[in-house]
């Protein structure tokens, strides 16, 4: 929980994505697809070596007099053979001028020098055949954006299950509005309580979640950061235990949490209704995942970490009516986190 909560931070995400990125690239480059030169052309050598190779195309042309094969030669060194050929006529050394002579006669009527493509020139990875190095490529990219997709799901699920501002344009023209849509219409509409007039005074974070039947993939979160704006945590509700069968699954009990960079621990609380609270099966096996709290209209409970306090409001609640026991299960649920650090506690 805590490497998935530092990867919220977008300087910590960007960090690790980077350094990823470097050693999936190194590994691809070195081990998997290591790349070799196969019969590179002269214009790639160095500047000495360019020389050594046209003196000893001078000599060869004096010896065996293919013309043919010196003008190529020539034109394998590209761009620099023009000067290289004249370092060579102002500094002979020990070569036959004549030869050089000749061979400048050959190749002073070429009036542009081509830099030609040498057969088999390419680069190419050693031991790997192309669909072997294709599956391969493919197979990689499948799993990095598997890993990216269910990073993201993860860490933003409201991502997905908001359905984006696009989906949300498109239910808005055809007239349909989804639980999720409904659910973020009332927490916009939810009036904040004013923390001003308090003792404990304003809140370091303060956030809105509500929940409406049919909305199954509800699990809001939430960062919270310093005013200097370092993270320090984060806080959360999502779905712990339905009741009945069929669809929309009927919601018995939420989970509250709060978790602290500083602390070992995410501290968790469940919201029970009022069937699940005075059921004594359902209340010993929620208990295990963390305190019961029941939940009644305006009802305030505490959630505590090391540096961080978390004060949750039940700030509005309807339980269906259906088949169902009475009140076993939500209609709508909304909540009020409002997060101050350790050193100027709620209470």
């Amino acid at each position: 929980m805590k490497i998935l909560a530092y990867l919220k931070n977008p300087i910590i995400a960007a960090v690790v994505a980077g350094l990823g990125g470097i050693i999936l690239g190194l590994i691809w480059g070195w081990g998997i697809q290591p790349v070799t030169w196969k019969d590179a052309p002269p214009s790639l050598l160095t500047a000495s070596a360019q020389e050594t190779y046209l003196r000893m195309a001078i000599d060869s042309y004096g010896v065996n007099g293919d013309a043919v094969l010196a003008r190529q030669r020539y034109q394998e060194l590209g761009k620099a053979a023009p000067d290289l050929l004249a370092t060579i006529q102002i500094n002979p050394g020990t070569q036959n001028p004549l030869a050089i002579v000749n061979f400048t006669n050959l190749v002073k009527p070429a009036s542009a020098v081509a830099t030609p493509t040498p057969a088999g020139g390419t680069t190419t990875a050693a031991g790997l055949s192309k669909f072997v190095r294709y599956l391969i490529i493919g197979l990689v990219i499948a799993v990095v954006a598997i890993v990216a997709l269910a990073l993201v799901w993860r860490l933003y699920p409201n991502l997905f299950r908001r359905g984006g501002e696009l989906s949300s344009k498109l239910f808005r023209r055809s007239g349909k509005v989804t639980p999720a849509q409904q659910a973020q219409q009332l927490s916009q509409e939810t009036e904040r309580t004013d923390f001003t007039s308090r003792v404990e005074g304003f809140p370091n974070a303060q956030f809105i979640t509500t929940y409406v039947l049919g909305d199954d993939l509800f699990d809001d979160s939430f960062g919270i950061d310093s005013p200097a704006g370092e993270f320090m945590g984060e806080c959360g509700v999502g779905i712990s235990e339905t009741i009945g069968v069929g669809d929309p699954k009927k919601v018995t009990a939420f989970e509250v949490w709060l978790f602290d960079k500083n602390d070992i621990q995410t501290v968790t609380k469940v919201l029970m209704s009022s069937h699940a609270f005075n059921d004594a099966a359902t209340f010993q096996r929620l208990e295990a995942k963390g305190e019961p709290i029941l939940v009644e209209p305006h009802k305030q409970f505490v959630l505590e970490t090391a540096a961080l306090q978390m004060m949750a409001t039940v700030a509005d609640v309807e339980y269906g009516k259906g088949a169902l026991p009475d009140e076993s299960y939500f209609e709508r649920l909304t909540l009020e986190l409002a997060i101050w650090p350790k050193a100027t506690p709620p209470v």
